[in-house]
């Protein structure tokens, strides 16, 4: 991979500095515009709307798969487990800042904005891992993950009440 000029070898360590700013204003670019097409009255067509998120969504895979690894991508599926309830409760509230509602649109709308939610989710849980520097210690990547559980629950159920 190389980043800003610079080759580096696969399995060396890039700084979090480096990889996260960049990506979480990408995918925010990416994810907003998907959001915003997705929900927008007078949208694009479903074929643009999955054209356009699914080649983005398909690359972002790819990085994550190159800079994570397969073991890390598991927690994508945990996070899109935690999503099912999240991801209806967040939808939901952004939605009803416009005075809509997940029930208004059709179940195929939600793919993209909702695939988008769970990259995104997976990019901060790969952040905060880094950023407590517990990737390489068992016993603080376990309490950090139990407390990212915890603060991801709880946040959904403020929502979900709220």
């Amino acid at each position: 991979m190389t980043i800003n000029g610079k080759h580096r070898a696969a399995g060396s360590e890039i700084s979090w500095k480096v990889i996260y700013p960049f990506f979480f204003v990408h995918m925010l670019m990416f994810g907003g515009s998907g959001f915003v097409m997705a929900y927008t009255a007078d949208g694009p067509p479903l074929s643009f709307l999955f054209m356009h998120g699914g080649i983005a969504i398909t690359v972002y895979v790819v990085f994550y798969f190159a800079m994570f690894g397969f073991d890390e991508i598991k927690w994508m599926f945990i996070n899109a487990g935690l999503g099912l309830f999240g991801i209806m409760a967040q939808i939901d509230w952004l939605l009803a800042l416009f005075d809509k509602q997940v029930a208004d649109y059709s179940p195929i709308v939600h793919v993209i904005p909702f695939t988008y939610y769970v990259l995104y989710t997976f990019l901060i849980r790969q952040a905060v891992l880094d950023i407590s520097k517990s990737r390489n210690n068992e016993s603080r990547k376990a309490k950090i993950e139990n407390v990212y559980i915890g603060v991801s629950l709880a946040t959904y159920l403020v929502l979900m009440i709220t």
